[in-house]
């Protein structure tokens, strides 16, 4: 069963355009190497600059050390960060944002 990770990232002022033109053309080899490294699906809102992320995963901690250096996901990488307050280096151990409370 996928784990399911909520992840939370902010635009750069006036990026919101760029970042939703970029994620209309997501090169076939990223989505490739999503997939093989776990991922069955990742969606994301925008509310203003804040943006969640919602990925269902085998493994998230695989994920991300499978993907740290994979060659379609390093040039997407460069261009999150130039959209991105905060680049994300793969350096982590992190889990995603915490689970507070979920209906019984």
């Amino acid at each position: 069963m996928p784990e399911t990770i909520v992840l939370h990232t902010r635009l750069k002022a006036g990026a919101a355009e760029a970042y939703a033109d970029a994620h209309d053309a997501i090169p076939a080899e990223l989505v490739a190497a999503l997939k093989g490294a776990g991922v069955v699906n990742w969606r994301i809102w925008r509310s203003g600059r804040e943006l969640i992320h919602l990925v269902e995963v085998e493994d998230y901690k695989r994920m991300r050390r499978e993907l740290a250096q994979h060659p379609a996901n390093v040039p997407w990488q460069a261009r999150m960060a130039e959209l991105l307050e905060v680049q994300d280096d793969y350096s982590g151990q992190d889990s995603g944002i915490p689970l507070v409370w979920e209906l019984p």
